[in-house]
């Protein structure tokens, strides 16, 4: 996966670590140098200098053929500025974005722009986030160990009891909303096509979660 990451402060640079470690290819921007600090010795990534929300800037990181951009800088405008850039002009597949101030936040919503609030579990929900990207969590909980993820269940299950899906401590089946109404599933309960479905997952088992909805979605 090739990521782009606007900022490279103690956030930016532990994600960009992390994602070049498991093999991706990682492009980070900052207009201040001297962040290029943080990163460690040999780091294979690339880093260029300048703002975020730049055109010039942004397809100097290669913008045009990237997977996921990140928006996660100090600043929220410049947040707000270059996910809406890489979003709407670029067409990036997946747009993430920290935000320091929660009144923000409907701003965002509004652009369909996934947010990461609290500082203490950012670099692992952002990381999560991007790999897993068509479980963005709804709601989440402590410091984000609980999530909940709504997604459409592929064709392939339908008249299958929904409660065959749960894994015991990792995945549960919470509602179906089905027709525009929502329930809470009975034991009993059968999947019908067109059901939009949300768990309560463990974040560790967001790959499980994945691997199964995926032999539809075919990612």
């Amino acid at each position: 996966m090739r990521v782009i990451i606007a900022g490279c402060g103690r956030v930016g640079s532990a994600l960009a670590v992390q994602l070049v470690a498991e093999g991706h290819d990682v492009e980070l921007i900052d207009r201040r140098p001297r962040t290029r600090r943080l990163l460690p010795t040999g780091f294979p990534g690339g880093f260029h200098e300048g703002n975020a929300y730049s055109r010039t800037v942004l397809e100097a990181a290669g913008i045009e053929h990237a997977d996921a951009f990140v928006a996660a800088t100090s600043g929220d405008n410049s947040n707000i500025v270059s996910a809406r850039t890489a979003r709407e002009t670029y067409r990036v597949p997946v747009v993430l974005a920290r935000i320091y101030d929660p009144r923000r936040a409907d701003i965002y919503r509004e652009l369909g722009i996934p947010t990461i609030a609290s500082v203490r579990w950012t670099v692992h929900q952002i990381h999560q986030m991007l790999l897993h990207r068509h479980l963005t969590p709804e709601l989440t909980f402590g410091n984000g160990e609980t999530l909940l993820v709504r997604s459409e269940l592929p064709t392939y299950v339908s008249g299958r009891r929904l409660a065959e899906f749960d894994v015991d401590g990792e995945i549960r089946v919470v509602e179906v909303t089905r027709g525009g109404r929502s329930l809470v599933p009975a034991h009993s309960t059968r999947a019908e096509p067109g059901d939009v479905v949300t768990f309560a997952v463990a974040a560790t088992a967001l790959g499980r979660l994945r691997g199964f909805l995926d032999k539809e979605l075919g990612t």
